[in-house]
């Protein structure tokens, strides 16, 4: 089979959002090609699949655009190469503007200030001849990149921005020198020469498209932000020596070492030191962790105040950092169903407003006052120029961008621009227990021997342990921690047997062995009756009693309590404050989930929840036109999350949990949730309002370039103005959008 890869591609020449469709298409049409998204904002293109860089670059010229393959080693130098591309762009596009005002200014002043633009006499015929001449040399300096873009797109039956451009100016350009050659041909009123129009908007146009490119440039900050917490070396141990090496030298298991206010270089364990850690810049947690023997580190993280050393466990693009760079980037690059709408109106965009161009002319040739030609022309030109679709194919990429970006440095990592979107709807959240709402680090509370039980309480807990140190189970950990700090050895125990939702099972010795909840102990007929009133009182107490057989008798009941994380209760009440419902999940027995349900503030739950029907909850509020946001953090949680509307995983949780997850919360806290919904729904709200700038823009300014206000107060808009509007247009999607740098998530 071939090998699936993805790249990224820096696309030349895409001038409007209808371009991004055709390039796409282009794209998705090559065999080995799977999935193909570009964002707009940035222009690149992200391509998964198997087919070579060359068939897909050439699938990119073919429509009409250039495209070069993004060739650096590491996101910092990927970084880089497009910080320098756009920086050279911006220059560019400067230089083309100077020249093009240069020209535009100042016969726009004559023309308002000074003289008639207009031609009677041979030497009004020279000068304006002189004048078309350096406005032809203007057009093809400044607005080259126009008219080749213009020309691709008429040769591959396309039509763009740079088409509206190319004919907008074209014209009053064709139409002056018309009136310069052939001045006797046409009446008095309409000799009048439009090459300030032509010069201005090309200026105008470039200056727009180089703001846009500053200004965009900010978007990026956040990714800039995490590239930048990458160490550029490490210190590792090899044969007893310590070694200042570049961190993309450091291997698997190497010994590195880290001193106070070092960066960690790459992922590892620690095996000597102990240190306090500020994982603040990934989790948004503010408080240094500490960090001792056989605990794990974070690359990109901070150390404090210790010198430790630890075991690399991942380097390269398999550490936690580069993985979350990754991540946001292909958010970023992601479009969420409202961005799709655009641009599926953009590809149908462009040709629309040719058409509506001509029947401007049309009507002002046929119906207008004279000089009726002049007016076709001026309107014609006006409704080509200000309706170009920029702002439209800008204004869902660059909020995405931002928000994607400004939630990952809360911490929040959000897997697609569908999750982002979806997230600002969900009507219902539904929260695993353990782990998520409680700190999923149980402690055993009670060891209840049962009546006529001889054996003693380091041996019933020494069996208890010894069963369930083959259990991946939270509550079963918190045994086998207790053993071990009690110093008590732990036994070999024969045929192990995992029971789904209930509990273990085992033999030692010859005897059989029983560990889990009233289920179980029911099932095999074990007599707990007269053990309720007790249970029941741990259960009320929050705890979590579990009933331990031996040979077909009750020997002990042992509780276990997961203390409540201190900022669940304020987390959920945010949830609720939002309008959004909670529900609780657990498999835990109904009284102990009541108890924590009642601490939370949570009034809905399901008890003794087996990990097959967490997925099924989840199923049955959907049938009920809920959207259903699920948040856990274990293997059990994967199914549900992955059913879920938008599935947040804890990210202090299992990898498999956060693989199938569309939003991942770094730090433990459920405040992560509910920043991640307000992300959501601001950066939701931004979109809509740069939807609706952009179309006020082209859609509103339409009219007004045809002429519409014309019979009522005389007022025709100048096509320099409509090139003025439309080049703005963007650069206030733009400046909108980077407002969500400044959007903060209220805790209260």
């Amino acid at each position: 089979m071939s090998k699936t890869f993805t790249i990224q591609l820096n696309i030349i020449g895409a001038g409007c959002a209808s371009c991004v469709g055709k390039i796409e298409a282009a794209i998705k049409g090559v065999i080995g090609v799977d999935s193909a998204e570009m964002n707009f904002a940035d222009r690149t293109v992200q391509v998964n699949g198997s087919a070579s860089v060359e068939r897909i670059i050439s699938a990119v010229e073919s429509a009409g655009y250039n495209a070069t393959a993004m060739q650096a080693a590491t996101s910092e130098e990927a970084m880089n190469e497009k910080e320098q591309a756009d920086l050279a762009y911006y220059h560019s596009l400067l230089r083309h503007t100077l020249i093009a005002l240069s020209m535009g200014v100042p016969l726009m002043v004559y023309g308002l200030f000074i003289g008639e633009m207009t031609v009677s006499t041979p030497s009004e015929q020279i000068t304006w001849g002189l004048v078309g001449l350096i406005t032809l040399a203007i057009m093809l300096v400044s607005g080259k990149h126009f008219y080749i873009g213009a020309w691709k797109s008429f040769l591959n039956h396309n039509a763009n921005m740079d088409t509206l451009i190319a004919l907008g100016t074209g014209t009053a350009w064709l139409y002056s020198m018309t009136v310069v050659s052939l001045p006797d041909l046409l009446p008095n009123m309409a000799r009048h020469v439009y090459f300030e129009a032509t010069a201005m908007i090309i200026g105008l146009i470039n200056l727009g498209l180089a703001l846009e490119v500053k200004a965009r440039g900010k978007t990026s900050e956040a990714i800039k932000r995490l590239i930048g917490l990458q160490a550029k070396t490490a210190r590792v141990i090899r044969d007893g020596k310590q070694l200042d090496i570049d961190i993309a030298q450091v291997l698997l298991n190497d010994k590195v070492k880290v001193r106070p206010g070092e960066k960690i270089p790459v992922d590892g364990i620690v095996i000597e030191g102990k240190s306090t850690v500020d994982e603040s810049m990934l989790t948004g947690e503010p408080m240094p962790i500490e960090k001792t023997i056989n605990d794990e580190v974070v690359s990109g993280t901070l150390n404090k105040s210790g010198s430790i050393t630890f075991m690399a466990t991942h380097v390269g693009k398999d550490t936690a950092l580069a993985r979350i760079i990754n991540m946001v980037k292909r958010a970023q690059n992601s479009k969420p169903p409202i961005g799709r709408l655009a641009d599926v109106i953009s590809a149908y965009f462009v040709p629309s407003i040719m058409i509506i161009a001509i029947i401007s002319a049309m009507v002002w040739f046929n119906f207008g006052p004279e000089p009726s030609m002049v007016f076709a022309m001026v309107s014609a030109t006006a409704v080509l120029i200000i309706a170009c679709p920029c702002a439209l194919g800008l204004a869902t990429p660059m909020s995405v961008m931002v928000g994607v970006g400004k939630a990952a440095e809360s911490g929040v990592l959000i897997r697609n621009g569908e999750a982002l979107q979806t997230a600002s709807k969900i009507t219902v959240m539904v929260l695993d227990k353990t782990g998520t709402i409680t700190e999923g680090s149980p402690k055993v509370t009670d060891i209840i021997l049962a009546n006529g039980e001889a054996a003693d309480e380091n041996s019933i807990l020494r069996l208890a342990a010894s069963i369930e140190s083959h259990s991946e189970h939270p509550l079963a950990q918190a045994i086998v921690e207790t053993a071990t700090s009690r110093e008590l050895g732990l036994q070999k125990v024969d045929n192990f047997n995992a029971i789904s939702g209930k509990g273990v099972e085992a033999e030692f010795e010859g005897q059989r062995l029983l560990f889990g909840n009233e289920k179980l102990m029911r099932e095999r007929q074990i007599a707990i009756d007269k053990y309720q009133s007790k249970v029941q009182t741990l259960a009320g107490e929050a705890k979590t009693p579990m009933y331990f057989a031996i040979s077909g008798k009750l020997a002990a009941i042992i509780a276990v309590a997961d203390p409540i994380k201190p900022d669940s209760i304020e987390a959920i009440a945010r949830l609720k404050r939002n309008g959004i419902r909670v529900i609780m999940l657990t498999g835990d027995n109904k009284a102990t989930a009541a108890a924590v349900a009642a601490k939370v503030g949570i009034e809905d739950f399901f008890a003794e929840v087996l990990p097959d029907d967490k997925a099924n909850k989840v199923a049955d509020l959907q049938m009920d036109d809920e959207i259903v946001g699920m948040t856990g953090d274990g293997i059990n949680d994967a199914p549900a999350l992955a059913l879920a509307n938008v599935g947040f995983a804890i990210g202090t949780g299992t990898d498999v949990a956060i693989e199938s997850a569309d939003i991942t919360l770094m730090r433990g806290s459920l405040h992560g949730l509910a920043d991640a919904i307000a992300v959501s729904k601001a950066t939701l709200t931004n979109i809509k309002q740069n939807l609706l700038g952009a179309f006020i823009y082209n859609v509103a300014g339409i009219p007004l370039a045809a002429g519409v206000l014309y019979p009522l107060f005389g007022l025709l808009l100048n096509p320099v103005i409509a090139g003025a509007a439309m080049a703005f247009s963007s650069l206030t999607v733009v400046s909108n959008a980077n407002r969500l740098r400044l959007f903060k998530a209220k805790e209260h």
